[in-house]
């Protein structure tokens, strides 16, 4: 059973409010730990240090969330959808009045560089606030009768409780992504971050706690997956569930959906291709390579994982990107560099086996390729040229700063090249040639083309991938689908 507490929380740094720092999940609008009294401790990736410890709660309290959130679903599936938007606004108000003290508690549990991670803040507010004002749009649609005397009908209602699984690299962004849509539906959530990240969550529900949010309706429950997600999973009551991490774990979880016919929303892994022509703007493609590549320290499944090069201009966009490259600078995220560190181990020790892989392949290092002197988690960003089709770095993402090269002759070969992934969520393409922009952004076989630009996502656009990317999309109206179900109703008038 859950045990509830008004224990304070210190802060490990100094705040403008303290009491965004929490260390307790956040069910039933209470703030309470396990009855077990296991915790997950925390740790900060630039240094090492434990930062705090959270509640591991056991299987049986996860399902506790459930019941908390089924017993508000009544009341807030029939609140009037202008009141819903008026929380969800005051949540996005608070939200934005405390970016800085959001975007420092982030650096200390994510490691992103601190600019990052103010951006991440705005990115992340900008979900509730386009959805506090969907939750305000009708939702009934007049369709003409097919039948005599007859008035029909299209409703869109509630599904009920939705379950929200997100990962550690953007660990506010992917919860109001997927929360304010399903809150601005009627839909109560129950959310799972990520034990190495669970601080950002948690002070995004002191902020729904300010903001009204009645209790049941944003539930955040700290531990570990594997105890936590199980008990979703198999409760009908869980009507969907939405998911942001690795093919692998969402493949297991949408096979673990099947016997409650759970409503799917997933964005899984990415393998992003970025295309350069010969007659892109050189030094534009080349900035733009290096936003692509190593955002977030590469750590973002958008990031460029594949960069294919017109031949013609192949060797000076290798120097010209390794020179960028080169001058990015690598520290703890508080010093705001360019680069932060990795996550944890497992991430570094796959850019030391990408890198050795390719060069035992037959690739050129050009810059970086081993762990930098800043600490054991970071790691030099690196350029890998000519590197060979078999090298592992082409068959899965890297999710770090290795950046890898090969040249193409054709406009077909690129595209071949590009697609030949299971992987479809993003794609870049660099070219000043419209027609080319044309076909190629038809042929890319994924669901978001970015042409000759990087950034590329927001609030009111439909994100997802195709093939093994993803199920669904978030953002936009269509970020609404997973949470309601449709309802036709046919009135006689006879």
């Amino acid at each position: 059973m859950l045990r509830p507490t008004d224990g304070a929380d210190t802060p490990p740094v100094s705040l403008s409010d303290p009491g965004l720092f929490r260390t307790h999940a956040y069910v039933g609008g209470q703030w309470c730990d396990s009855a077990s009294g296991r915790v997950v401790p925390v740790t900060n990736p630039a240094d090492g240090s434990t930062v705090a410890s959270v509640p591991a709660l056991t299987g049986e309290e996860s399902a506790e969330a459930v019941n908390a959130a089924h017993r508000s679903f009544w009341d807030w599936s029939h609140t009037l959808g202008w009141e819903r938007s008026r929380i969800l606004r005051r949540w996005y108000e608070l939200m934005a009045g405390a970016r800085e003290d959001l975007a420092l508690i982030m650096t200390l549990e994510q490691g992103k560089p601190l600019s990052e991670s103010r951006g991440e803040i705005d990115y992340a507010a900008s979900f509730i606030e386009f959805y506090a004002e969907e939750a305000k749009r009708p939702n009934i649609e007049g369709v003409t009768s097919h039948l005599p005397d007859a008035e029909v009908e299209v409703w869109r209602e509630p599904v009920g409780v939705a379950a929200l699984v997100t990962p550690w690299n953007f660990p506010c962004a992917m919860i109001t992504r997927k929360a304010a849509a399903a809150m601005a539906a009627g839909c109560p959530v129950v959310v799972h971050p990520s034990r190495e990240t669970p601080f950002s969550a948690l002070a995004l529900a002191a902020l729904a706690h300010r903001a009204g949010v009645p209790a049941g309706v944003f539930n955040v429950v700290t531990g570990r997956s594997s105890e936590v997600v199980p008990p979703w999973m198999a409760e009908p009551r869980v009507r969907a569930l939405s998911f942001t991490g690795s093919t692998e774990v969402g493949k297991l979880l949408y096979r673990q959906s099947a016997d409650t016919v759970k409503r799917m929303v997933m964005e899984l892994g990415g393998h992003a291709p970025l295309l350069v022509f010969a007659d892109a703007t050189f030094d534009e493609a080349v900035a733009e390579g290096i936003k692509a590549k190593f955002a977030t320290s590469g750590q973002d499944c958008l990031a460029a994982n594949r960069l294919f090069i017109e031949r013609p201009i192949y060797d000076a966009y290798c120097e010209a990107f390794t020179k960028a490259t080169a001058a990015l600078t690598v520290g703890p995220g508080l010093d705001d560099p360019d680069i932060g560190p990795l996550m944890n181990e497992g991430a570094v020790k796959k850019q030391e086996e990408h890198v050795a892989d390719a060069l035992e392949k037959g690739a050129r290092l050009l810059c970086g390729g081993k762990r930098h002197a800043a600490g054991p988690l970071f790691f030099e960003p690196t350029v890998l040229a000519d590197v060979p089709p078999d090298a592992l770095i082409w068959q899965e993402e890297t999710f770090g700063p290795v950046a890898a090269l090969a040249p193409f002759d054709t406009e077909e070969e690129a595209i071949t090249r590009a697609n030949a992934s299971e992987a479809g969520l993003v794609a870049y393409l660099h070219t000043n040639d419209p027609r080319r922009i044309y076909r190629a952004s038809r042929a890319l076989r994924y669901g978001m083309v970015a042409v000759n630009r990087t950034k590329v996502t927001g609030a009111p656009i439909p994100f997802g991938g195709y093939k093994q990317s993803g199920i669904g999309r978030e953002g936009a109206r269509l970020g609404m689908e997973a949470y309601t179900e449709v309802k036709y109703v046919c009135r006689d008038w006879a």
